[in-house]
Formats: C-alpha cells, structure tokens, sequence
C-alpha cells in the first residue's frame, strides 16, 4: 500500500524480457515471411507477444486495485500516457506530411509547375506529364484505376466514429458519477460501434481492390490513401480492444467516481482517433 507521499516501487518483472523476444521473432519471421519464408515464426512471435500483454496488464490490474499506486504515480501514469498520444500524433503527421509534399511540391515540380529548375526536370524526366490530384506519378504505376469517393461507406463511417467519441464521452460522465451499469452500457455501444467501422472499412478495401484498381502499388496516391486509413484503421482496432478490456473491468467492479483512469487514457485515445479520422476524411477522401 502506497501513501499519498511514497511512490510505488514495483517488483522486478519479466514481461520486458518476454517483450523483447516475442518482438524479435515476430519481425524476424515477418522479414522471412517477405522474403518468401514459412509464417511459423512470426505467428509464434505474435502468440508470445499477446500472452506478455495479458500477463503484464494483469499485473498492474492487481496492483491498482490493490491500492499500491499513490497519487504521484497516477500523475506519472497521465504524463507517460500524453507523450504517449503526442508520440502518435507525430506519427499521424508525418504521413499526412508526405501526402502534403506529394501534393503541393513534387507533382507539380515533375509537370514543370514551379520557380528553379522545375521545369528542366519535366523537360528532361518525365517530358508531357500533366499533374492534377489525385495522380498515380508520371510512371502511372499501377495503371488505370479510379478514385475512392468520399460518399458512400466513408461518410458512414465518419458518422459511426462521431457518434462513437459521443457515446464514449457519456459513458465517462457515467463513472464519474459513480454508475457503473450504465458506463457499462454505453461503453459497449462504443466498442461495437468500433469495429462496425473496422468491418465497413474492410469492404471498402474490398472495393478498392476488387472493382476500383486502387492498390497500395497504384502510385503515390495509392500508397498514401492505403497507409493513412491502414494505420488508423489499425488504431481503431487497438482502441477498441482496449475499451473492450475497460468494459470487462467495469463489469468486475474494477472502478470508482475517484479512481478510474485507466478508462480515461482509453478515452482519450478514442478521442484522438476521432480527430485524426476527420483529418483523413477532409484531405484524403474530399479535398
């Protein structure tokens, strides 16, 4: 038990160890997989990585609700979880960065558009390219394909996350008033809501692939539009299995009014996956 001036100490732990390995293995089998090699490897990775989770989250489960954290490690726990988030957002930035340049500076340098040398680099690279957005490079790599609209499965899908971070604001004003049922409630609301978004985004892809020839190979388009809604497909998915584990809790009684946080970092990743989203809806599907 810590008091309000102590800070826990943990126990020494193997979870970073069995981190460590199951990471390596699973790249290690995933290069191998790439270069041609059986899945074995990466899926034993895999298996030792989601069992290191469980274990490891299991453990600082029990120590919360044992009472072992003091208030100075809650601080410590909302400080690591914003540069946490932070750490995303310049993740997020940086392909939205790429798909920036892709649009605004090398398109049009390579069809001449632009001061200095732009136009001896069309003249002499890629003589007679044309550059409008959405564009495959002058190469037209991946060939003849048509482009993603943003009516359709993308604005119900933008619909689906909004209502999503609403549900998911009620549920925490619901824990910190001390109901639980209904936190409960709404917070399964928010994690089916989630992966309907998962599901309907892998029709799109489906649609992409099978009708549209819109593939990661199709040129800078494709690879930007297949990287930005990929990875945040991929953090929806992530966000909506911790939600998951958060709604399991609650049933369990796990938190009160006081002390509920692990519900709030759950929350306020939600949140930046909401904001995110919007950003790629705007400059990726309309503009």
């Amino acid at each position: 038990m810590s008091s309000p001036s102590s800070y826990y100490i943990p126990h020494e732990a193997k979870w970073p160890i069995v981190g460590s390995i199951a990471l390596f293995a699973f790249f290690l089998g995933f290069a191998n997989l790439l270069n041609g090699g059986g899945w074995f490897v990466m899926a034993a990775g895999a298996v030792l990585l989601i069992y290191m989770m469980v274990m490891w989250f299991g453990d600082v489960i029990r120590e919360s609700e044992s009472g072992a954290y003091s208030p100075q490690v809650d601080v410590s726990f909302r400080m690591a979880m914003m540069w946490f988030i932070f750490s995303e957002v310049m993740f997020f930035a940086a392909f939205f960065g790429a798909l920036f340049y892709a649009r605004v500076f090398s398109g049009p340098w390579l069809s001449g558009i632009g001061e200095g040398g732009a136009a001896a680099t069309n003249a002499v690279l890629w003589s007679g390219f044309d550059y409008s957005w959405p564009n495959n490079g002058p190469g037209e790599l991946g060939g003849e394909y048509q482009v993603m609209s943003w009516l359709g499965l993308p604005v119900i899908n933008t619909l689906i996350l909004l209502t999503s971070g609403v549900t998911c604001t009620i549920a925490h004003h619901a824990i910190k008033i001390g109901d639980r049922k209904k936190m409960v409630r709404w917070l399964l609301a928010t994690v089916a809501l989630g992966f309907i978004f998962v599901a309907l985004q892998a029709l799109e892809y489906k649609e992409a692939y099978g009708h549209l020839n819109l593939k990661l190979t199709t040129g800078i388009y494709g690879s930007t539009f297949f990287l930005l809604t990929g990875f945040h497909g991929f953090h929806v998915t992530m966000g909506a299995i911790i939600l998951l584990v958060v709604m399991l809790r609650g049933t369990k009684e796990h938190f009160t009014s006081s002390n509920h946080f692990a519900f709030e970092a759950a929350a306020w990743y939600w949140h930046f996956v909401d904001v995110v989203w919007l950003g790629l809806f705007i400059f990726v599907y309309i503009l």
